[in-house]
This record gives C-alpha cells, structure tokens and sequence, in this order.
C-alpha cells in the first residue's frame, strides 16, 4: 500500500488550466474519487498521475518519493480507461498476463497469478476467450485483472463502469468495492455519477473548473456542502436554494424571502448574527421538508402542489411558492394530489445558508 500526493498541480491547455492548483492527500489503501461535471478536470489529473500528460506545474508524489518526471512505466501505476483497452487478438488469459510479460516475469509465476486473479474476479471460465465473446462486464472485470495482477502502488480508474448498463453497473460497483477493500490498493477513481461516489468512496474530491471544492467523507459533502456548487451538484434531486435576506435586530435574526420569514433558530443566529444584513441563499434537501395539508407548529409556508411523481417507495412532488420552485421527496403514504395547496415544514438543523455572492457556505 501507497501513499499519493499532489502538491498544487496545474495544467493547462492552450492557456486555460484544466487543472488549477490542485493539492490532495490520498492515504494509503484509501478509496478515492475524484466527481465533477465534464471539463471539470477530473480525467485530466488521472493522466498527469499517470504520466499520460506532464503537468506545468506542481509535483507528484507517491511515498514521498516524486514521480513528476519519469515515464509512466516507472510510476508503478495502473490505469483502467473507460474503453477498457483490451487488446482483441489475445485471449482473457493473454490479455491479463501482458503486463507481466513486458516485466519478464517468470513463466510459472505468470500463470500463477493469472489463476489468482481469474478466481478472484471469477474469470476462470472464460480466460481461454477472446474479449469479442465477453459481455460489457465481462470486459471490464478482464480490464481490472489486467491492472491488478501487477500489485501496483497506486490504482486508477477513469469511468470504468459508464459502459454498463444500469442494472450491471449497480452489481459491478459493489464488486468493485469488495474488491478494492480485499486488496487494499490505494485507489483513485474518476466519475460524473455522484451515486458512485457516495457509494464507493472513502472520501470524494468534488471538482468544478479545474479547483477542487470539496474533499471529504460522503457524508460530509451531502450533509455539510461548503459552496453552492457542491449542494447543487451533489443529492437527486439537486438540494433547493431560494434567495432570501438575513436581518438582524439584536439576537434575533430573521430570514425572508418571497415565500417565507422565520426567526432563525438560536444555534444558527449565533454564527450570523455579526453579518447585519445580508443576501443569502436557503438550501433545503428534498427529503428535508415536511407536507401537509392541515397547517401545524412546524410549518412555514404555504405552497401550491402542481406535480406528483411516483417513485416506487416514495413520491416526488414539485412545489411551487410564490416564485420559488421546490421538490420535495415524501413517502408514498401522502394523500394530497396536484393542485392542491399544502403547508411546507423543515427542522432548521437541516438548514443551509450559503452568501450569495461569494457562493460559500455560512452555516
């Protein structure tokens, strides 16, 4: 096991940086990933740990030892790509051991841990195929033993399961994390799919033009986004964010906007009440708010229901207050129907607020 370190890593094409200043910590046998929408430089900084592309600036470590200047060959890395890259002359078998061929490993040992490796992603029926005879997800199960019948110190892993179809990808992903906690490989994975994220990743590094936003545990990057970006990006559906205005009268602290006025919570206006008056943006996850059509103690608003989606277990209703747009997850169980008018309710200790201009989080 490894550990890898970028150190303000930049890279630039034709003068726009593809990555800007990127510094992040990968801890031995850690699980990574690093998600962002396309263009956002996520597979860019891949191929510069790789070696695939040479940074302009910033330094790469693995093990505290730099690796910004050799070849890829000499990093000790392997890399599976999206398209899986098999080579379609040769055989699964084949196509596993050409890593150790090229290190000239010995024979016995080649066919040694090509076994290992076929049992261990349960391949040993097809390593005498050619990867023309293999399902997607055959292909991409030969694409990982390829890369981890090596041992390298690092693994990396460029959208490897965007080939697959939904209901494989689900079963290839819980694979892949069984497989990765059983190698304990430190591991850095690329995705635009934040359930892959969520689901696989000891911390998730959330990317948006090049700088990195957010790196942290899944739980933090849901619970506790520190941009507006990351609260947009992260959560299906994307975390609802209605302008409003912070006003400060002593200790109370009151937030409006053109749907609600409510007297922040005093855990809350302590962290806000030095800003006077401000404009903010209110953010509340869908599965946060509370329907219902008798007004109670917790409600806050009244909104109009022009939608429902059934979701199987739960229901999907969009909202409308005023001139803020809502979704709301609720469970099955709910009786109002679209046009009705409903009353709209939320715990303040699921509530963000995040300054408009700066786009960062205040609480």
């Amino acid at each position: 096991m490894s550990e890898l370190r970028l150190v303000n890593l930049v890279k630039k094409f034709d003068g726009a940086a593809a990555v800007d200043g990127l510094s992040l910590d990968v801890s031995s046998g850690e699980f990574v990933v690093i998600l962002g929408p396309s263009g956002c430089g996520k597979t860019t900084t891949l191929r510069c740990v790789a070696g695939l592309e040479v940074p302009d600036e910033g330094e790469i470590m693995i093990d505290n030892d730099s690796v910004s200047g050799l070849p890829p060959r000499e990093r000790d890395i392997a890399m599976v790509f999206q398209n899986y890259a098999l080579y379609p002359h040769m055989t699964v078998a084949e196509n596993i051991a050409y890593p150790l061929k090229m290190k000239k490993t010995a024979k016995d040992e080649i066919e040694r841990r090509v076994k290992e490796i076929g049992e261990l992603l349960g391949l040993s029926h097809l390593l005498g195929r050619k990867p023309r005879q293999l399902s997607g997800g055959e292909q991409q199960r030969v694409a990982l033993g390829r890369a981890i019948v090596r041992r390298p110190k690092v693994f990396l892993l460029d959208e490897p399961l965007s080939n697959l179809d939904a209901k494989l990808r689900l079963f290839t992903r819980a694979e892949l994390k069984r497989l990765q906690r059983e190698l304990r490989v430190t591991t850095v994975y690329v995705t635009h799919d934040q359930a892959e994220a969520m689901a696989l990743a000891d911390r998730v590094a959330v990317m948006n033009n090049g700088k990195l936003l957010q790196y942290a545990p899944p739980t933090e990057i849901y619970g506790r986004p520190n941009t507006v970006f990351v609260a947009g990006f992260i959560g299906n559906p994307p975390m609802n964010l209605i302008r409003a205005r912070l006003t400060v009268d002593r200790e109370l602290v009151r937030v409006s906007s053109d749907c609600f006025n409510f007297e922040l919570s005093e855990g809350l206006a302590k962290n806000v009440k030095n800003l006077n008056e401000k404009e903010v943006l209110v953010g509340l996850r869908a599965e946060d708010l509370a329907i219902s059509e008798a007004r109670s103690d917790e409600s806050v608003f009244q909104a109009d229901l022009y939608l429902v989606e059934h979701l199987g277990a739960n229901v999907m209703l969009d909202l409308k207050a005023n001139q803020s747009l809502l979704k709301c997850v609720a469970s099955n169980a709910i009786e109002a129907r679209a046009g009705a008018k409903v009353w709209v309710g939320f715990d303040q200790s699921q509530l963000h607020l995040f300054d408009v201009k700066t786009e960062e989080a205040l609480v």
